[in-house]
């Protein structure tokens, strides 16, 4: 297995493992311990890593929770595993359950924003273990049919699949991530993100962890319509430049959502925290207040 970097082995020194559904989970939990938490959630293909800048401009009166996601990061990565959103939101109920927290914030990125769909459904079906008190979406498809997928993701959800996943390399990945972004981010950064996806061969798994891009046309029904009735505050934060997770779809959700306002970083693409994480901090922390 290859070494993580240096800036890795210490985010991974300051968290902490847990066992949920018999699979290891990797989080950190900062903050004063409080029963109303702020919850991030990540993205494909990446890991809770992709929050490591802004955190520490979210202020020491917050508590703030990031894991990684089954299959992501630092986290287990199970050969035989269905890697179902539906899954992922379990693995959040279980682990706020865990840190017994009660009321978060929910702060969404890219496949995040769909888990946090999941939950807002739960939500709506009184079926969900902890409260949510406001919703943050970022650069996200949540309306999947408005996505520009990137050559990767159609390859990995294509026949030639699981050939893709074994013969995806750092030098790939880095080309396909510097595609999406606005504003270049060091090379450090590309490093990191593709030790985290390599690590105990999860660049292997990329054709199973892909599944969520189909789940999202699947249950669309499921989760785009509980968002219209929402009453929480919403704020959709996107990276104007996304050629992913394009502008229409924030238009869209803006539209839909009754509670939503819309702010644009007009300069960022798919990874604004990456990207400008003063800019994005600047934002949640004034959502957040």
């Amino acid at each position: 297995m290859a070494t993580l970097p240096a800036s890795v082995l210490a985010w991974q020194n300051r968290g902490h493992y847990c066992q949920l559904a018999g699979l290891d989970i990797f989080y950190r939990d900062i903050g004063p311990r409080q029963s109303d938490a702020v919850l991030l959630l990540h993205g494909f293909p990446s890991s809770a890593y992709d929050w490591h800048a802004v955190l520490p401009l979210l202020g020491e009166d917050k508590r703030i929770i990031v894991f990684d996601f089954v299959g992501f990061g630092l986290s287990a990565k199970p050969k035989d595993y269905s890697y179902s959103l539906f899954e992922q939101a379990d693995i959040v109920e279980m682990l706020l359950r865990y840190l017994q927290v009660k009321r978060v914030k929910l702060l969404a990125h890219d496949m995040g924003t769909t888990v946090a769909c999941e939950l807002i459904a739960r939500r709506e079906r009184k079926l969900l273990s902890f409260s949510i008190l406001s919703l943050l979406l970022m650069n996200g498809s949540v309306h999947i049919e408005l996505a520009q997928l990137t050559p990767s993701q159609q390859l990995l959800r294509s026949p030639l699949a699981s050939m893709a996943a074994r013969l995806s390399s750092k030098w790939l990945f880095k080309a396909q991530l510097r595609r999406i972004l606005a504003k270049p981010v060091p090379e450090t950064e590309l490093n990191a993100m593709w030790s985290l996806l390599s690590y105990k061969q999860g660049h292997h798994r990329l054709s199973q962890t892909v599944s969520y891009i189909d789940e999202r046309y699947r249950f669309a029904h499921r989760w785009l319509p509980p968002l219209t009735r929402l009453e929480i505050p919403v704020l959709i934060l996107w990276g104007q430049q996304d050629p992913v997770a394009v502008a229409a779809i924030a238009k869209k959700l803006a539209t839909q959502i009754p509670t939503a306002k819309l702010q644009w970083l007009p300069r960022l693409g798919h990874y604004p925290q990456l990207e400008d994480p003063v800019a994005v901090a600047d934002v949640m922390n004034l959502f957040l207040a």
